[in-house]
């Protein structure tokens, strides 16, 4: 497990790098001028000295290749740099956001897991029958909604018309200081949208895993002894039809950091949302590097969590295969 682990982080360095060159070089060709979007209205006024002399203090007068190495050898230190359009460290920027994104995120998850396990199974006791027909449709017509779409409709519907679940942000409007009665509260909405945009994959895997298991000898043979279908389905099948449900662990990890982006702008949640919109239409290369950074590395660590797990709850699977 340790060389495993260790070979991803050798192979993560050269990706990280790669991406972040990406990042600046796509940044450098962007029609938007990071110097006016800092300035705002008051680049419309200035002369183009002052302009020049902006640009220079910003650092955006240099080479995007400049720039990018200046960024990678300072991040190696911890200093990932001053955001132009946040007027704060970068370090400060995702400190502030980054908590509550992995909140909405891990809830998320852990729901859409939880849930897709249970329907997954449901529909592959009888397959073909009402309840598998309506589980089935249910995930490919979950599939195709888009997440803003859900988000919006759930606002619209327990907020604007039940009245029952707060639309937006973090604590109620007269609040002073936040606390964890008002956090849950306002989550039940987000996460319940995220969880819902990751629901379809792992209903239909986990039909699928545990539908094959049901059909395979091992299982026929424990039906033969006289075992009960509780222990047949619980015991045999679902722990050998929830091992393609680890592949999703990183697999999902992109389409969910996206999906949270768009949920945390339609809920107003305090993440890292509305830092990253920022940051692109404002050009701000530090904070879009060490953004695009910090998914790249969460991408790699959900592949590296995926085989880790298939190689400890798979028995035909060693570490040193992968």
């Amino acid at each position: 497990m340790a060389r495993l682990a260790g070979r991803r982080l050798l192979f993560a360095a050269p990706i990280l790098l790669v991406v972040t060159f990406g990042v600046f070089a796509i940044a450098a060709a962007s029609p938007f001028d990071p110097v006016k979007a800092y300035a705002g209205t008051a680049a419309l006024g200035a002369d183009a000295e002052t302009l020049a002399r902006l640009r220079e203090n910003l650092g955006v007068d240099q080479p995007f290749t400049a720039r990018w190495w200046h960024w990678v050898t300072a991040a190696v230190t911890g200093d990932l740099g001053h955001s132009s359009v946040m007027r704060q460290p970068v370090a400060q920027v995702i400190g502030e956001r980054l908590a509550w994104s992995t909140l909405l995120c891990a809830v998320a998850f852990v729901v859409a897991v939880l849930a897709g396990t249970v329907l997954g199974v449901l529909a592959a006791r009888r397959p073909g029958s009402p309840l598998d027909r309506a589980v089935t449709s249910l995930a490919y017509s979950l599939e195709a909604a888009p997440v803003f779409w859900l988000a919006l409709l759930v606002v619209w519907l327990f907020a604007l018309r039940l009245g029952v679940l707060p639309a937006g942000g973090l604590t109620d409007t007269a609040s002073e200081r936040v606390t964890a009665a008002q956090v849950a509260r306002h989550l039940v909405l987000p996460a319940g949208v995220l969880a819902v945009s990751q629901l379809p994959w792992f209903t239909l895997y986990v039909r699928q895993g545990v539908g094959d298991a049901l059909a395979e000898d091992p299982v026929r043979g424990a039906r033969a002894r006289g075992l009960s279908e509780r222990k047949v389905l619980l015991g045999h099948a679902l722990r050998s039809g929830l091992l393609p449900v680890l592949t999703l662990v990183g697999s999902r990890v992109p389409e969910l950091i996206t999906g949270a982006l768009l949920v945390e702008s339609v809920f107003s949640w305090p993440g890292i949302a509305a830092a990253t919109v920022q940051a692109a239409t404002a050009v701000d290369f530090p904070l879009l590097a060490a953004l695009t950074t910090l998914a790249t590395a969460a991408v790699l660590a959900g592949n590296l969590l995926a085989d880790l797990l298939y190689g400890l709850f798979d028995p035909r699977v060693t570490f040193d295969d992968m």
